[in-house]
């Protein structure tokens, strides 16, 4: 039975909330999308193989693209196609073979694929004729640098007879993996401990920690996050007692200890990869921790090395710097009307960002008699700016990019359009557009944060956020390591994190994530979406300023990520209604799938017992008063809530289903 007051009579007619997703092409740091990792097939297994035209030799070892970091799936334009493939070995490993599935362009007769590094060229093989069929490229004899191989792969492609290949429609190989051959080598020096391809990080810390060991196992998780960028590293936190089993291929153990012995020492394990263990006492321990992700981690070649005092003072880009900076050195495009993409990424600029302007320097093929273009400029699929050509291909051009269209990473696509005669299949000229990676980007602060709520994190909790846990130091321990991992995915930039207790980072002027598992007490804090016996409080909705409500019977549990802006900083909260175990398996959801929080868009992402979590808020782009996250809210939970009551009931079913599919267990 559902009791409602003021605007909630309107609201029985909505019948499921609709989780808003905003993914863009740059909807994460290196434009690409990871595949769900529970989708990825472990090294070595046989579903790891499918994309292989045979199964790789006795001992070999399979890692999808995706598994080492690399973007996918590679594509190719035109006849004559190129890119660039760069991928991690770890010691003891050498690369066999490249394995895909090659998806032709439509009217292909014959195509064919090289494997160059510097002026070698490692392979060339013919591609087959059929769509969708697997191909096996050689890459023994390449090259291994710095635990790394780049190599460049070129297409080939030749039309059927009367017929011109659409400049649009590009050659992919989509499902690649590598194969190696080999065995992993074990660790001998700290500096070897973490392999350049990790799957799993287990990190282990007493079953009742001090302050300094959640603090030390937060910052690692976010730190080797930060290294294995868009590897799906899976990391959690596990009681020391009774001790982890062993660590498997390509995983690691670190375990976490304060003590009187400093540093950090390699453990060897007989029969099994040796773990690694930090310790120190408490004005010590975080210093150690933080040797792993800095530089001087290279330096430590020896079975344990003691780390001085170590700073974290991240380099900031400030309200004026470069696409260079930005990570972009340059960008470039040939076709016969080509486009390039251009990334906004406050999580590289390191705070929420507003009043964007780009001055556009860089140069196009100029045009031959006829033939006319102009430049175009589009955000969003709106376009923001348009302008002729000229003779000389020179771009200097500034270009505004409105408040309303920003989003955590906004991608500006520039193209050239061509109009006149082109001559068939466009053989006048291919056209070559460059945007140079000295363009400028001016922008300024955004108070409050411009997206506003999850569209704000992480930027908003940069460069330094406490992290405020309550008084069960373990369990909170292991939802703010995954909080902290979820956000550190979202940057390029790494996030300094320093736990706290909850009372010390409320009263902090630094942004903060509040773990409150059991509930939110703290009325001076208001939430944009608090219950009360049953009763849901909704604010933002009402001329008066007086909470809207929505009242369930029976009570409806939740856990909720909920992100808003203060008055004074930005504030991540982790919380339910005394449904901490609502809260974990919304964190277990989040943390399965490294493109989820990539796509929330919204002031909270709610969790209730057999639905999948669901985003309440406006789009972004409606900006947030300081603790009224909109006028819309309450439409979006009246049909969040209605959503989550009708399956509760299979509550424990599918909580059960949940920890074997996604690893709930794990945090």
């Amino acid at each position: 039975m559902l009791l409602m007051s003021g605007v909630g009579r309107r609201v029985a007619c909505v019948l499921v909330g609709l989780v808003s997703f905003a993914f863009l092409f740059a909807g994460s740091p290196t434009g690409y999308a990871a595949p769900d990792p529970n989708d990825i097939p472990s090294p070595g297994s046989d579903s790891a193989t499918s994309a292989a035209d045979g199964r790789p030799p006795a001992g070999a070892m399979v890692f999808s693209l995706t598994d080492m970091g690399t973007p996918a799936p590679l594509t190719f334009y035109g006849d004559q196609g190129t890119a660039e493939l760069t991928f991690p070995v770890p010691r003891g490993l050498v690369p066999l073979t490249l394995n895909a599935t090659v998806e032709l362009p439509v009217n292909v007769r014959s195509s064919a694929i090289s494997v160059m590094q510097q002026e070698r060229t490692i392979a060339r093989i013919p591609l087959p004729t059929n769509d969708q069929a697997p191909v096996v490229i050689p890459l023994s004899g390449v090259s291994i640098a710095d635990n790394s191989v780049t190599v460049t792969l070129r297409t080939n492609l030749v039309p059927v007879e009367g017929y011109c290949l659409d400049p649009t429609n590009p050659l992919r190989l989509t499902n690649a993996a590598v194969t190696f051959g080999g065995d992993e080598q074990p660790a001998a020096t700290v500096a070897e401990f973490l392999p350049p391809i990790l799957r799993k990080l287990t990190i282990a810390i007493p079953p009742n920690p001090e302050r300094a060991e959640s603090d030390a196992a937060v910052r690692l998780a976010a730190a080797v996050t930060a290294r294995y960028g868009q590897q799906p590293t899976k990391v959690v936190v596990v009681a020391s007692a009774p001790p982890p089993p062993p660590a498997g291929p390509f995983e690691r153990q670190i375990i976490i200890q304060q003590g009187t012995d400093v540093g950090v020492a390699l453990q060897p394990l007989p029969g099994a990869l040796p773990n690694l263990r930090i310790s120190g006492p408490e004005n010590e321990l975080t210093n150690q921790a933080r040797l792993l992700s800095s530089d001087l981690n290279r330096l430590a070649l020896s079975s344990k090395a003691v780390v001085g005092p170590l700073r974290t003072a991240p380099q900031l880009p400030g309200d004026v710097t470069t696409l260079r900076r930005l990570g972009q050195p340059v960008v470039s495009a040939v076709a016969l009307a080509p486009q390039v993409a251009i990334g906004i990424d406050q999580t590289r600029i390191g705070r929420p960002t507003q009043n964007v302007r780009v001055h556009l320097t860089g140069s196009y093929t100029p045009l031959p008699a006829g033939v006319s273009a102009r430049l175009v400029a589009i955000v969003g699929g709106e376009t923001i700016d348009t302008w002729q050509v000229d003779d000389r291909g020179l771009i200097d051009r500034w270009i505004d990019v409105p408040d309303r269209l920003l989003q955590r990473y906004t991608t500006v696509g520039i193209s050239l359009n061509v109009a006149g005669p082109t001559g068939r299949c466009g053989e006048f000229q291919p056209l070559t557009l460059t945007i140079d990676g000295d363009s400028v980007v001016e922008s300024s602060a955004a108070v409050p944060p411009t997206p506003a709520g999850l569209q704000s994190l992480p930027q908003a909790l940069m460069p330094r956020t406490l992290i405020g846990i309550g008084p069960g130091a373990f369990a909170d321990t292991v939802r703010a390591t995954a909080i902290a991992v979820a956000l550190q995915r979202l940057s390029a930039l790494p996030i300094d994190t320093e736990v706290t207790g909850i009372d010390e980072a409320l009263a902090g002027k630094l942004p903060a994530v509040i773990i409150s598992a059991d509930g939110w007490d703290k009325p001076e804090v208001p939430l944009p979406i608090r219950a009360d016996q049953g009763r849901l409080n909704v604010t933002g909705m009402s001329t008066d300023g007086k909470p809207d409500t929505l009242t369930l019977d029976p009570e409806l549990r939740y856990g909720a990520l909920q992100a808003f802006y203060d008055g004074r900083r930005s504030l991540l909260v982790a919380t339910s209604n005394g449904a901490p175990d609502q809260l974990d398996a919304l964190l277990s959801w989040v943390s399965a799938d490294p493109r989820r929080f990539s796509k929330l868009d919204g002031v909270a992402l709610v969790g209730a017992p057999g639905q999948q979590p669901v985003v309440v808020g406006p789009q972004s782009g409606v900006a947030a008063s300081t603790s009224a996250p909109g006028s819309r809210i309450g439409w979006w939970v009246a049909g969040a809530v209605t959503a989550v009551a009708v399956g509760a009931a299979a509550f424990a079913l599918l909580r059960r289903n949940r920890r074997r599919a996604g690893g709930t267990d794990d945090g």
